[in-house]
C-alpha cells in the first residue's frame, strides 16, 4: 500500500469507527427492545443534562441513523484530511458548545441524533475556506456547498419532526471554530511581491509620533532670503 493510500484510510478510520459505534447502540436496542430515548437532550432539565454528551448517540429509527451515517463519513474524512492537527478538538469543541446552546435554548423535548454535529462540520468546512481564501480549503468549500448546500432547508422552524435548534446551534458552533482556528494549518501563501508592497506601505506610513508627520531622514535643509532695495519712487506709508 502507497503512503497516499495509506494516509486516506488513516483519515477515514475515525468517523468510521464512530459511525460503527452509533450502528451498534442502534443494534442493541432494537435486539433487546429497549428505548435510549431517555438519553437524549432536555432543555433545562438539570437532571438530563448528561445528555449533552449522550444524545448524539441516539436515533429515532435506521433511516434516520442511516442518514446522518452518511454525512458524519464524508464530512468527517474531509476534515481529518485537510485539517487533522485540529480535527479531534473541533469535534469535540463543536458537540459541547452545540448541546450546552441546545440545553438552553432548545424546546422542552427530547432531542436525539448527530445531526446538529453534522451541520457544525459543514459549516466549519465551508467557514475555513471563507476565513483562510487559501486554495484548497476554498474548493473544499465549494464541494461542501455542492453537496450538502441543501441542508439550509433544516434550519426551518415549520419542520415537524425535527431538531432545526440542533441543526442550527450545530452550525453556529462550526462557524465560531472556524474563526477559531483561522489561523492555524495550510494558509494563504504571501508571495515576495507583496511582502515588497507591504514593507513600502510601512516605510510610507512611518509618521513622527511627535510631529505627526513623515520623517524625512538626510535632507538638506533649504531657505529663501529675500532682498529688498527700495526705489527711488517709494515713499513710506502713514496713517
Amino acid at each position: 500500500m502507497r503512503k497516499e493510500e495509506k494516509l486516506l484510510l488513516q483519515n477515514f478510520i475515525p468517523p468510521f469507527l464512530f459511525v460503527a459505534l452509533l450502528w451498534i447502540i442502534k443494534g442493541l436496542e432494537i435486539y433487546y427492545h429497549l428505548n435510549f430515548s431517555k438519553y437524549g437532550l432536555l432543555p433545562r432539565n438539570v437532571d438530563a443534562l448528561t445528555g449533552v454528551i449522550t444524545f448524539p448517540f441516539i436515533h429515532g429509527d435506521w433511516d434516520h441513523l442511516i442518514s446522518n451515517s452518511a454525512g458524519l463519513l464524508v464530512l468527517g474524512f474531509l476534515l481529518f484530511t485537510f485539517h487533522r492537527e485540529i480535527a479531534y478538538r473541533v469535534v469535540a469543541q463543536i458537540w459541547l458548545l452545540h448541546g450546552l446552546w441546545l440545553w438552553l435554548g432548545g424546546r422542552t423535548t427530547y432531542h436525539i441524533g448527530a445531526s446538529g454535529i453534522i451541520y457544525g462540520l459543514a459549516s466549519f468546512l465551508f467557514f475555513t475556506g471563507v476565513f483562510k481564501k487559501e486554495k484548497s480549503t476554498m474548493t473544499i468549500s465549494l464541494l461542501v456547498v455542492f453537496l450538502y448546500g441543501s441542508m439550509v432547508w433544516g434550519l426551518m422552524p415549520f419542520l415537524q419532526g425535527i431538531s432545526w435548534e440542533g441543526h442550527l446551534f450545530g452550525g453556529a458552533a462550526g462557524l465560531l471554530m472556524a474563526w477559531y482556528y483561522r489561523n492555524t494549518g495550510v494558509q494563504k501563501p504571501v508571495y515576495d511581491w507583496e511582502k515588497e508592497e507591504e514593507e513600502h506601505e510601512e516605510e510610507y506610513w512611518n509618521l513622527d509620533v511627535e510631529e505627526n508627520k513623515p520623517i524625512e531622514e538626510n535632507k538638506p535643509s533649504t531657505s529663501v532670503h529675500y532682498i529688498y532695495k527700495p526705489n527711488s519712487t517709494d515713499h513710506d506709508v502713514k496713517n
